[in-house]
């Protein structure tokens, strides 16, 4: 058992023109707070951008992917491991997958909800089967059934988790042994500011026509807007720990893989059309042993400024953390930011004395590191 450990990110980070996150009618994501509409980036369009940026900062075999096709992938790696055909290796597939009992989608060979699962889980349901495969594939349905019927299925996807999963969570409806609690929490971006939406209107000129034509192949609109965004995450640190099975090594590289990833990812909603990739501001990272703390509050009155709200936004998340430390006993045990001091010497002074001196981001994602895993190892029974 660990003593409970949280590691808040807070991000500042401006976006121009663009649509990173759009609704039903394909407007950007909009939500009333402060009394004014702010723009917003929903919780799932973040992970899903986060879990995409895993691919270029975890190791392949750490990482999942989520499907309503987990019996065309275990048909596609029995039929690979023990050369059985397509046919064969599918049949067999569901059988193993039956004492499951997943309810099946719209088709055949998928399931009705998305499951969560590594990689490596699936390889190792393979290897329950694939050196008698062939034999197995030769028994009839009912005896195939009672082959397979006590096969550790459960188990293999119960354990040894990757830390996609480990940190997002996986949650089986009808299932629940394989229900697996979120060590990560992340909140809607919301600008700091109040925001209007806007909108793009565009021709595209067809190349074929003659001069003498002048008319647009086509036109349309797009709508827009453009944020200061403050983003928050957490992660729970004992309970990462508990989902990788107490290992301390591979808890750590899930907390580092996760910092780099959710401060680098943007959501890709219309990216070609806006080229909208930028990089935070502020970014700060803080080691807590009482609670979450999301400092959305700085901005429920919303920041207004003609010469650059960012600045203002970062003057004002620090105000807040101090404010939580001093009024609710809230105090940090560390705090690592990357940032740009200010030129007034007041401001430059506070935010040194809240988030300690500005710091690279590699030095702000090694230096929590290393507090978490100082943290576990002195927590850890």
């Amino acid at each position: 058992m660990i003593t409970q450990t949280y590691i808040d990110l807070h991000v500042l980070q401006t976006v121009p023109p663009s649509n990173l996150n759009r609704d039903d009618a394909g407007s950007p994501k909009q939500a009333m707070y402060g009394g004014v509409r702010r723009a917003r980036v929903s919780s799932q369009a973040w992970k899903r951008a986060t879990r995409t940026a895993f691919a270029d900062s975890a190791p392949t075999e750490q990482l999942a992917t989520r499907t309503k096709k987990i019996a065309s992938l275990l048909a596609e790696r029995i039929a690979v491991r023990s050369g059985i055909d397509a046919e064969a290796s599918a049949r067999l597939a569901t059988h193993l997958l039956a004492p499951l009992k997943i309810t099946p989608g719209k088709k055949a060979t998928d399931t009705a909800y998305l499951l969560f699962f590594g990689r490596p889980q699936l390889e190792r349901l393979v290897d329950l089967v694939a050196d008698r495969a062939s034999e197995l594939v030769g028994l009839d349905d009912e005896a195939l059934k009672k082959a397979v019927s006590d096969a550790p299925v459960r188990e293999q996807l119960g354990s040894g988790h990757p830390i996609e999963v480990a940190l997002f969570g996986r949650m089986v409806a009808n299932i629940s042994a394989l229900n697996v609690d979120a060590a990560t929490q992340v909140a809607h971006a919301l600008s700091t500011h109040a925001v209007e939406i806007e909108f793009d209107y565009y021709t595209a000129v067809d190349d074929e026509n003659p001069k003498e034509d002048t008319g647009a192949g086509m036109i349309g609109t797009v709508e827009f807007n453009s944020a200061t965004l403050y983003r928050f995450a957490t992660v729970a640190l004992h309970q990462l720990l508990d989902n990788l099975g107490g290992d301390v090594e591979a808890a750590v590289t899930a907390l580092k893989v996760f910092l780099t990833a959710f401060v680098r990812s943007m959501p890709a909603g219309h990216q070609t059309s806006f080229a909208h990739r930028t990089v935070p501001s502020l970014v700060s990272v803080v080691l807590r042993a009482d609670q979450p703390v999301n400092l959305v509050s700085a901005f429920e009155s919303p920041v207004r400024a003609t010469d650059g709200i960012a600045a203002k936004s970062a003057v004002r998340l620090v105000e807040e953390m101090r404010r939580t430390a001093d009024l609710w006993g809230l105090a940090p045990l560390q705090v690592a930011s990357s940032y740009t001091p200010p030129d007034d010497a007041t401001q430059a002074s506070s935010m040194l004395q809240t988030l300690g001196p500005a710091l690279p981001f590699s030095e702000v994602v090694a230096t929590s590191g290393e507090a978490a895993r100082r943290r576990l190892d002195a927590g850890v029974l």
